[in-house]
């Protein structure tokens, strides 16, 4: 994971940071009417918007397709399913608030996250592309916050929805914040190839500051850890930073 997100300073910053870039792309995009993931709502409203919201149900289907996994691991439509229930359940609202996942709603996320893993791993090189699109938010900055997965996932998409700037965009984001700039580059200059003309400039422009602000958070993320710190025992002031004690 980039962003260690226990520091409460740290959270704020971070939230700061993609909160303004996201509003900045997402007004961009749903400008010339290519809005992607970055909207209110998110993935798994649209992942719940199908079969209501019975959690009791959910916890029922959870439950029966955990036991199919563990008597068969190589049941493919068994890990779908359990992968499928999960993310309705992780749909409700109570499991996300404004300063995070829940606890509960973190369990909840790990455990959808190693369902699709299981899933994957015996679907092949194709799994549902239903599936991974629900799975965005999971690993996003709402959900787990494991930029190089929702990189992962953002390239089986792109492969299967190849004119979508937003979707381009995304995969840029999203690869700057696993600190692959060479790939987040390639995402941008298509992102910017396939947006509107009179739009390329912005989409550019606003993906080069989603860089820099990665950029500026990991140096000052990596600065303060450098940071010396000193603390006064019986003995003395001792600067545990540089080792050293006076």
């Amino acid at each position: 994971m980039l962003f260690d997100l226990r520091g409460r300073h740290r959270r704020r910053a971070v939230r700061v940071i993609y909160i303004g870039l996201a509003l900045l792309i997402g007004v961009g995009l749903v400008g010339f009417g290519i809005g992607g993931g970055f909207g209110g709502g998110g993935l798994l409203s649209a992942a719940t918007s199908n079969e209501g919201s019975s959690s009791a149900s959910y916890s029922k289907q959870i439950d029966k397709y955990r036991k199919l996994t563990k008597s068969d691991p190589q049941d493919v439509g068994a890990w779908e399913n359990l992968t499928r229930n999960l993310l309705h359940e992780a749909g409700g609202e109570a499991y996300v608030t404004r300063e995070g996942l829940t606890h509960k709603g973190h369990a909840l996320f790990e455990e959808a996250a190693q369902a699709w893993s299981g899933y994957v791993a015996v679907a092949g090189k194709k799994p549902s592309l239903e599936l991974a699109k629900q799975m965005l938010l999971i690993y996003g900055r709402e959900g787990l916050n494991e930029p190089s997965q929702e990189v992962s996932l953002l390239e089986t998409v792109v492969a299967a929805e190849p004119t979508s700037a937003a979707r381009y965009s995304e995969l840029a984001e999203y690869s700057y914040a696993a600190h692959d700039n060479r790939l987040g580059a390639l995402a941008t200059e298509k992102a910017v190839s396939l947006a509107p003309p009179s739009e390329r400039k912005r989409v550019k422009t606003e993906l080069e500051e989603v860089k820099k602000a990665v950029e500026k958070e990991a140096k000052e993320s990596s600065s303060s850890s450098s940071s010396p710190t000193v603390t006064t025992g019986a003995e003395g002031t001792i600067t545990t930073g540089s080792g050293k004690s006076k």
